[in-house]
Order: C-alpha cells, then structure tokens, then sequence
C-alpha cells in the first residue's frame, strides 16, 4: 500500500483545506501569499491543492502571511498526525525489531477494550514464546538486518501480561484458516493451538474463529487492532496505518461486529481448534 493510501491522502487533503481556508480569511490572493512568503505562485497553489505537503516552516510562513499566528501549532500538530499515519515496516523495524514492540507498549498500557481480527496469525497477546519467534525470525529474515529477535519475542512476551488485568476487555477474532497456516512446526502449531484452547476460558477474554465456509457474504479483511474507541492500527504487506479519524474507527468497528457475527465461540470455536491440533498428528 503506498504513502498515498485513501486515509492519508483524505487527512492531507485536510490539511490543505484548512490552509486554503486562511487565505480566504485573510482576504488576501494566492500571489500575495507567496510573495510575502517568499515563495513562487506555483508553490502556495501545490500545497493548497494538496498536491505539495508542507513543511512545519512552511507553515508558520503561511500563518504569519495571513495573519492567523494563533493556528500555526494546531496545524503543525495536524500536519505531524498525516505524517504519523503511514509507516513503511523498514522504516520503523530499521533500529531492530525490539524496539518496533517496544513502541507500541504506551498504547497497550492505556488501552482499556482491544478488539483484534486477524487473517493471517493468531494475534501478538495470544501467541506462545515459539509461535512469536518464528514470526519475528521470518520478519528478520525478510527484510530487517538487525538480529534482535530474541529481545523482541521477550517484550512481547511481557507486553502480555495486560491480558490478566480483568477490568481490560479483549476480543479476539481469527479466521480458521490461522488454525493451519503452516507456521513453524508441528510442535510450535500444537502448542499455539493448545494455547488458543486455554485461553478463551479467562474471564475478560473472547476468542472468535470465523469458519471457512462456501457463500460467506463478507470476505476476510486486512489484519487490525481496535483500540478502546479511539484508534485502529491496520497490519499490510509493507507498513503500519495509524487511523484516529471517528468515521474511520467506526468502520473499522462495523467491520469487526459483521465478522464477529460471522464466528463461532465456545464448544463450536474449541471444536475448530482441536481438529487443526489433530490434523498435526
């Protein structure tokens, strides 16, 4: 998925709105802008189209232009939320894999309902210590040259210790393809699905498996995580989207109702699961 994703291009396009809008304000033309900016005609046109990011400096020259100082951090801040929305995962993984989880440990201590689908998988706060590393080992492999995987499946394995704080809620959702991916071996599968079978017992803990069935309406999605009510971090082949936009978690929170109506729990999920774990034998 490119930088110029549907939801980073939407909040870009924001952005420029809001900047267009101060020159209307101000009373003032594109070319007077510009000139007091310093700049070339073509240059205000670009960003106010939203056809040229801008700057925090250029921000603050645009402010001051039109008079409008007291919008200059309100609309950094906004211009640093589209750039924080899309990360390449070699950009983020450049330092190691460790810190890539590290960072996200804030957001999980503050988060008080997790909502988590999953069609590739089982999700980080169910996998078991084997089932981590060849995720991560494959991750490294692929397209990190620091080997830190040991660290990383270390703070991953602590990060998990929020499943016991039984105020948090946490609803999980895997396609029943996950069950039989093929992820390490027949060892590292069993134990994972044996912990997929333990799991769901705890009291604050939900474990969903959508069937693989003919005529489903709803096809599996990319992989994402809900955050209380307030952020949506969405897993694809080449980077991390951020979403905080309400309409956008709304979708996102439609989506996961339609696909947790689509699940089986309990007896029927245990069922789907113990026959993945007899498949191995």
């Amino acid at each position: 998925m490119p930088e110029s994703s549907s939801s980073v291009q939407r909040a870009r396009q924001l952005l420029a709105d809001r900047l267009r809008e101060l020159v209307t304000d101000s009373g003032l033309e594109g070319k007077e802008v510009a000139a007091r900016c310093g700049w070339y005609p073509s240059k205000v046109s670009r960003i106010a189209t939203g056809r040229q990011k801008p700057s925090e400096n250029d921000i603050r020259a645009w402010c001051q232009a039109c008079g409008a100082e007291s919008q200059t951090a309100d609309l950094i801040a906004s211009l640093r939320a589209v750039e924080g929305m899309w990360v390449e995962w070699r950009r983020m993984e450049r330092a190691g894999l460790r810190r890539a989880q590290e960072a996200v440990l804030p957001l999980f201590e503050r988060t008080h309902w997790f909502r988590a689908y999953s069609s590739w998988f089982v999700p980080g706060l169910l996998q078991t210590h084997g089932y981590t590393a060849d995720v991560l080992r494959a991750v490294q492999r692929r397209r990190v040259s620091v080997d830190d995987v040991a660290d990383a499946v270390a703070v991953r394995m602590e990060r998990q210790r929020v499943l016991h704080d039984v105020p948090r809620r946490f609803a999980f959702l895997v396609e029943e393809s996950v069950l039989s991916n093929g992820l390490g071996d027949a060892d590292t599968q069993a134990e994972q699905l044996e912990r997929l079978l333990t799991v769901g017992a705890l009291p604050n803990i939900s474990v969903g498996v959508v069937p693989t069935r003919l005529g489903r309406t709803h096809m599996p999605v990319e992989g994402f995580w809900i955050f209380d009510t307030l952020q949506v971090n969405v897993e694809l082949v080449s980077g991390h989207l951020t979403l905080t936009q309400p309409s956008e978690v709304g979708m996102y929170a439609d989506t996961f109702a339609t696909l947790s109506d689509m699940a089986v729990y309990g007896a029927k999920a245990r069922a789907l699961i113990i026959k993945a774990l007899e498949s191995l034998a």
